[in-house]
């Protein structure tokens, strides 16, 4: 479906408060104790890898990426994903997926994980990672861990803690393609 108004951009740190509210809005107060959440306090979101969509100017909806290690796979965390109210079921948060998971992979990530329900990302490319496979630093239900393998032997090497992990400089220089707007497919 088209959008005439809607842009996908970068995220950097002038949205963080706006992001915020989107959350707030799609998650509610709960979401800061959540498995994905307690690894994504351990450092920072990878600002290169994380986007937000615009409609006519107004930020509404965002995804962010957290470099982690995950077993033996240097990957990325995907989420949260989410997108106001007001502009759910357009495919927006579909299309944040798809350019968040291309710029994992040309970054050089091994793959992109996520906590979250197979119906909406296994159409995306997701696929369930073996029964409790990774350690997270709280309870998750085992069925909704999903990864995006972006190297061939990723499911082999999903097998143990999963952690942030500091991404190095060269890998973010590896990624840089002097693009910061996002064609919508």
């Amino acid at each position: 479906m088209f959008h005439s108004g809607l842009v996908y951009l970068t995220e950097d740190a002038s949205h963080d408060a706006v992001i915020e509210l989107i959350n707030e809005e799609a998650f509610g107060p709960g979401r800061h104790t959540r498995a994905a959440a307690r690894i994504r306090e351990q450092g920072p979101h990878d600002r290169s890898l994380s986007f937000i969509c615009t409609d006519n100017g107004e930020t509404i909806a965002s995804v962010r990426m957290t470099p982690v290690l995950a077993g033996a796979v240097q990957g990325h965390l995907l989420g949260p994903l989410a997108v106001r109210p007001s502009h759910k079921n357009r495919g927006i948060g579909r299309e944040l997926v798809r350019i968040a998971i291309e710029a994992a992979r040309r970054k050089g990530s091994e793959g992109v994980i996520l906590i979250g329900d197979p119906p909406y990302y296994m159409p995306l490319g997701f696929e369930k990672v073996a029964y409790q496979a990774l350690d997270f630093p709280g309870p998750v239900d085992p069925n909704r861990v999903l990864v995006v393998p972006l190297v061939g032997d990723v499911h082999d090497r999903l097998k143990g803690v999963i952690a942030w992990r500091d991404a190095s400089p060269v890998e973010a220089a590896d990624a840089a393609d002097g693009s910061k707007r996002y064609a919508s497919a």
